[in-house]
């Protein structure tokens, strides 16, 4: 950008001196109806929102170039913005141009950032999915101790914990938050430590991780002396919670949002699950990408915006607590056995609004009255609910829950009287506060709206009190409001007692007018009454919400609340609907699994009127400390990706406190979930295909404990064929070995079959299919026994591969075969053998002309919508002779 010149106009100084404290920023610069950029702003946003970059003006001798937006439609340009990574300064005019001009004529408005729009600080509704979190987080290490706290500002969720740098990227990955704040001064590559983490990385000074400053940033925020009555904090803790708020500060210009005390959280709280495992199982994402075709989706039955949030959070992070897991089985369980009740509390939680999100924008002035009355109808609605749970025999999760729902009366009847039933969008619109609640506001909208009518009133009431009928109270634009009659009859309105109130104001040739205190004050009112009501409405706006905001805690209980009993009814609703079945969990190592089944594919099935889904068992429990291994063989299309995944996923639903899509399970607490299905490359950090594969299984092995579950899907199929059964055997040996892991194997190495017998923990499966006239059929039945072949050959047949491939493929798989089994040979002196070069090539099919058949011929001249039933009968005898014959 130039130089500021001598010449520069006081408003674009004003905009240079702005946009040199914000550099890293798009400025958005409020002028009138329309926010307007300059200079390289322009050009990027121009380019960025596809709008007209026009000129206004120039600078050291150049146009200086220029884009704008209207203020009302700011908030769809600012989500564009975002998502294409930018970052926006919101610069607004800070008084009026009446309020500038009695400075001086030239005074340019006053304007300021009161807003930095980041990915992390966003509030809006239109800017944020209702049904996900959008977490801001932070990292921060002192003295080799490491910890990770975020806040959702839209819902004032604070969370904390423990973290070493080793578990950011799995821990990030749970979170997804969509921007971190990490220290200038770090030394950490984040780009190569978090490869999978799609956000925003914003350095912030090392003196906003002060962990002293911290404490006493936290300390004023939440009005306490210590920060003890929360949690005993660790020093990386606390300096990760101080640099959020202090960022807070920042890009929000000191209007903090109305953040909850922190909660702070076990590492080991959780099930662990790696970056890999979760785009692998696809839990919240679809590996196609969006949230279509995830295990979120398929269970998803959530009525609330805030019970969408809890189910994901409950489904990225399954809890290891076992007593926790029963409270929310036996919730469940209650909603399962008390459908009726169920039901009931669906239908009112349908109408739950999302408070958690009104709160915030009311602590950050970003609100409107909508908020307000989605306050109003959301306490309204959690009455009705602790009201349906009050007289039944509730379990424990719901009595914790019930009490939180109660005790907002007050609040409710002030907003139930004071608003009216659908308000406008915005307080500005005015027309929001309802009749009667404000005597003075009630006499401006009267004025406002019925000031004929008031004026017609007072003109009957001056001809009654003067006996004069023919006067008339008139308006023009010289004298406004004034009382005229005749020449005839103004001596009777000088004359005592009336000369007192009625003021003479002109004279003309053939009228007298006059004007009375009244009047004038009517007049005035009249002419400021739209204006004094919307001032009115907009100073009731203020109370309302400082009204609720003194209550904000106990509403974002009982809105938390509310999630929970909607989060717990739509389990029970999917597994009504479902066939799903209540696990038992317990601290064992059991992993009994019988009539198992994957929930999305299932769901995928019915959505394409496609045949049922195939359940099948998988027991891991071999009743000892040792390893618990399934190694699984068949072909491919068998559906053993199915089967691995979707035992993982059974074991993460059930642990975080769902029933489950199987007939029965027993699971023993999950630690880690860890899985290593499909096949990426990681091309711009030059890792090929395999080399992923090897990164993920290195992982797992170095990592997973005796309380993991392990899948793993064709380990070492991405090089040669001896070093990848080499890579594959060795693997098996250390989960079975080292890690004493329960884990599903997934191989087309026949060989390995052979470790059943070796080693004590591992045994054989495999996926059933027939043969029939050398088409494959898949029956997706996993049974115990191992496979002897892969058939390859029929997959490739019905995907569609040329004939003369197949042929001649099965050709090649023979000699192999036979070569191996009869001679002993290698695959090597096999292939020698083979004339794979020299041979050539079988000739084409050459088409054969047959006759068609009688029967064939017959069936030709059948028209079945014309047939009677007896001529069908008889018809269908006529072509069994004829097939006889």
């Amino acid at each position: 950008m130039a130089a500021e010149k001598p010449n520069v106009t006081p408003m674009m100084a004003q905009f240079l001196e702005i946009k040199s404290r914000h550099r890293d920023a798009l400025l958005f610069y409020r002028m009138g109806d329309f926010y307007e950029m300059f200079f390289d702003d322009a050009i990027a946003a121009a380019e960025a929102l596809d709008i007209a970059l026009t000129k206004r003006g120039k600078h050291a001798g150049d146009d200086i170039p220029m884009c704008g937006v209207p203020v009302h439609a700011a908030e769809g340009y600012f989500h564009t913005l975002i998502r294409k990574g930018f970052r926006v300064a919101v610069c607004e005019q800070l008084e009026s141009p009446a309020e500038a001009k009695k400075r001086g004529a030239k005074s340019v408005v006053k304007r300021d950032v009161v807003r930095l729009v980041t990915p992390g600080t966003l509030t809006e509704d239109s800017l944020l999915e209702a049904r996900r979190h959008n977490f801001l987080a932070a990292y921060a290490e002192v003295r080799e101790e490491g910890a990770l706290a975020w806040v959702d500002i839209s819902t004032g969720a604070f969370h904390v914990m423990p973290c070493p740098l080793v578990r950011l990227a799995p821990e990030l990955a749970r979170l997804a938050p969509s921007e971190l704040i990490v220290s200038e001064g770090s030394a950490a590559n984040w780009a190569e430590l978090v490869p999978d983490f799609e956000a925003s990385t914003t350095p912030l000074s090392r003196s906003s991780f002060d962990s002293t400053s911290a404490k006493k940033r936290l300390q004023d925020l939440f009005q306490v002396s210590s920060l003890d009555a929360y949690a005993t904090f660790g020093l990386a803790e606390i300096s990760a919670m101080g640099a959020i708020i202090d960022y807070l500060e920042i890009t929000q210009k000191g209007k903090l949002p109305l953040v909850r005390p922190p909660h702070r959280e076990n590492i080991g709280g959780a099930m662990q699950i790696d970056a890999a495992t979760r785009r692998n199982l696809e839990i919240t994402h679809a590996l196609s990408g969006g949230r279509e075709d995830s295990l979120i989706a398929a269970m998803d039955r959530t009525l609330t915006a805030a019970g969408g949030r809890l189910l994901e959070r409950r489904l990225s992070s399954p809890s290891r607590d076992v007593n926790l897991i029963h409270q929310r089985l036996d919730a469940v369980e209650f909603a399962v056995s008390n459908r009726q009740v169920s039901e009931a509390l669906r239908e009112v939680l349908r109408k739950v609004p999302d408070m958690e999100r009104s709160l915030s924008r009311l602590g950050l002035e970003r609100a409107g009255p909508r908020d307000l009355t989605a306050i109003r109808n959301g306490l309204s609605q959690a009455l009705e609910v602790s009201k349906s749970l009050s007289s039944i025999d509730i379990p424990e999760l719901f009595e914790q829950n019930i009490s939180l729902l109660q005790g907002h009366g007050a609040t409710i009847d002030l907003l139930d009287r004071a608003l009216v039933a659908e308000p406008p969008l915005l307080a500005r619109d005015g027309g929001f506060v309802a009749e009667g609640y404000s005597a003075e506001l009630d006499e401006c909208r009267t004025l406002r709206d019925q000031g004929r009518g008031v004026i017609a009133s007072l003109q009957t009431q001056y001809a009654e009190q003067t006996g004069i009928q023919s006067l008339k109270i008139k308006h023009n634009n010289v004298l406004g409001y004034f009382i005229e009659t005749t020449a005839a009859h103004a001596d009777k309105m000088l004359s005592a007692p009336l000369n007192e109130s009625f003021i003479h104001r002109q004279t003309t040739a053939n009228q007298v007018r006059f004007t009375t205190l009244e009047l004038s004050e009517l007049e005035t009112k009249i002419h400021n009454a739209g204006g004094r009501a919307l001032e009115i409405e907009k100073h009731i706006f203020t109370e309302l919400s400082q009204a609720v905001l003194t209550q904000a805690p106990h509403i974002a209980e009982a809105s938390k609340s509310l999630a929970e009993i909607d989060l717990t009814t739509s389990l029970a609703d999917l597994a009504l609907h479902e066939n799903w079945a209540r696990p038992n969990v317990d601290s064992g190592r059991a992993f009994d699994i019988q009539g198992g089944r994957h929930p999305v594919v299932e769901r995928a099935l019915r959505k394409q009127g496609n045949s049922q889904f195939v359940a099948n068992d998988c027991d891991l429990t071999d009743g000892k400390d040792g390893a618990a291994i399934w190694l699984l063989t068949g072909p491919n299309m068998a559906g053993k990706s199915t089967f691995l995944r979707q035992n993982a996923l059974i074991a993460l639903i059930a642990q975080m406190g769902s029933f489950v899509p199987a007939t029965s399970a027993h699971i023993g607490i999950v630690s880690q979930l860890f899985s290593r299905v499909g096949a990426s490359d990681d091309l711009a950090r030059g890792r090929s295909t395999f080399m992923v594969e090897m990164v993920e299984t290195a992982a797992i092995l170095n990592q997973a404990d005796d309380r993991a579950l392990v899948i793993l899907d064709e380990i070492g199929r991405g090089t040669a064929t001896y070093d990848g059964l080499s890579i594959a055997w060795a693997t098996l040996e250390h989960l079975h070995d080292v890690n004493k892991s329960r884990a599903l194997f997934a191989t087309h190495y026949h060989e390995m079959t052979a470790l059943s017998d070796k080693l004590e923990g591992a045994d054989n499966a495999t996926v059933s299919v027939k043969e029939w006239d050398g088409d494959v059929i898949f029956l997706h039945e996993v049974i115990k026994g191992k496979a002897d072949r892969s058939y390859g050959v029929q997959v490739a047949k019905l995907a569609g591969l040329p004939s003369l491939v197949v042929d001649r493929a099965r050709i090649v798989l023979e000699a192999l075969e036979k070569g191996q089994s009869e001679t002993k040979t290698s695959p090597k002196a096999v292939i020698d053998d083979l004339p794979l070069f020299s041979a050539t090539p079988a000739p084409l099919p050459t088409k054969v002309e047959t006759r068609p058949s009688i029967v064939n011929e017959k069936l030709a001249e059948i028209l079945p919508d014309e047939l009677t039933p007896r001529e069908a009968l008889q018809l269908l005898y006529e072509l069994k002779s004829l097939a006889e014959t």
